[in-house]
């Protein structure tokens, strides 16, 4: 069944194409353009003045968890600071909890997602840390997500040796969670995973056919950037803290610099230099980080907003690192984008605008969606 959508106020395409009026065939656009020039389609819908942008492309989240760090939270904001080890709290819940009730978890985030205008999502392992709970982990990201991170090194377990893990991990772990998975992951952080550690996991990740991706630069300058960009990885992740050779790196990269703002608000961070990474020419994507932990917001508009007023990124510039620059981060390009043959994920705004995203921040704007042809909302 086709659509042709009518009285579009603005219509951001991250592409070529331009025009006031699209059609939808199917799961894909089919046509983009000016009214007038509209072929014929079996239904027409009018947005009545709204503006129309590709949906939110949420390139890095983590919804594979049980438990609640509440507490941790408000410690956070009472003035303790912030460290990797309470994910160690979120891996004891998940490792207790049943299939069904994790995967319970994935869905509901997802259609929360999904109601706020983001048809394209990313998610990791990461909170198992042992070869059955990140199988398991695995499978059920990738019956609910659109991709799926190996993130076995995330932590090393509490009470284990480091060097021991990284083996786990690089072996018999990637061995039985690489078939399910696009992408492997890797913490790259003080109280994490070192230099070598991550490279080591890295590496045999490559070997076994998976893209790369690297969380670094979280809480200080470290070698997580260098190491993304030494090994091609299509991401590095929170970019909190870079160094003006990491930001020359990324620039002369086409590794993504995925700056997670949430995250950084909520752990009382500095937020990551994106007027410098963009002036430098570096790719930059925006993405929630969705977590129970350092980030617990689905809301892509409110990373968004938080880019334009507090990071001195434009409208214009976040919006496309919520889309077609999460798109790049995860090497699509049939999302994020408005144009003949790619996905018809359509994110209408109750605004004229958007700019309305950042000029009336908190307020719900997202009027309707459509998701691979089907109207959700």
């Amino acid at each position: 069944m086709s659509v042709l959508i009518t009285g579009i106020g603005e219509l951001t395409t991250n592409s070529e194409v331009t025009g006031d009026a699209l059609v939808i065939d199917g799961a894909e656009i089919a046509w983009v353009g000016n009214v007038g020039d509209a072929p014929a389609a079996d239904e027409r819908v009018d947005v009545e003045g709204r503006a129309v942008l590709p949906g939110w492309v949420d390139s890095h989240t983590h919804l594979v968890f049980a438990g609640d760090r509440t507490a941790e939270f408000g410690a956070r904001m009472a003035g303790k600071p912030y460290t990797a080890g309470g994910i160690a709290v979120t891996v004891n819940a998940t490792r207790a909890a049943t299939d069904e009730e994790l995967a319970a978890v994935v869905r509901k985030h997802i259609a929360e997602a999904l109601r706020q205008g983001t048809t394209f999502i990313e998610t990791k392992t990461g909170y198992g840390l042992n070869v059955a709970d990140e199988v398991r982990s695995a499978r059920i990201a990738a019956e609910e997500a659109d991709e799926v991170t190996f993130l076995g090194a995330h932590l090393v377990p509490p009470g284990e040796d480091a060097d021991t893990y990284v083996d786990l991990v690089r072996g018999e772990m990637l061995d039985a969670v690489a078939p399910l998975v696009r992408w492997a992951d890797v913490f790259c952080e003080k109280g994490a995973f070192d230099y070598d550690q991550s490279k080591a996991v890295l590496q045999a990740a490559a070997a076994k056919g998976l893209g790369l991706r690297v969380h670094g630069n979280q809480l200080g300058e470290g070698p997580g950037v260098r190491l993304a960009v030494e090994l091609g990885a299509a991401s590095v992740d929170h970019c909190t803290y870079l160094s003006a050779a990491d930001i020359d790196a990324l620039a002369s990269s086409d590794t993504v610099a995925t700056l997670l703002p949430a995250c950084d608000l909520s752990t009382r961070q500095s937020l990551p230099p994106a007027r410098a990474l963009l002036d430098a020419g570096a790719t930059v994507a925006l993405a929630s980080n969705c977590n129970p932990g350092s980030s617990y917001t689905s809301s892509m508009a409110f990373c968004v907003t938080t880019a334009v007023l507090q990071m001195r990124m434009s409208v214009e510039e976040a919006v496309w690192a919520a889309t077609a620059g999460g798109a790049q981060a995860l090497r699509r390009t049939d999302v994020g984008v408005i144009r003949p043959g790619a996905r018809a994920d359509l994110h209408v705004l109750d605004a004229p605008s958007i700019t309305h995203l950042a000029y009336r921040p908190g307020v719900p704007l997202t009027h309707s969606v459509w998701r691979q042809g089907e109207r959700t909302n």
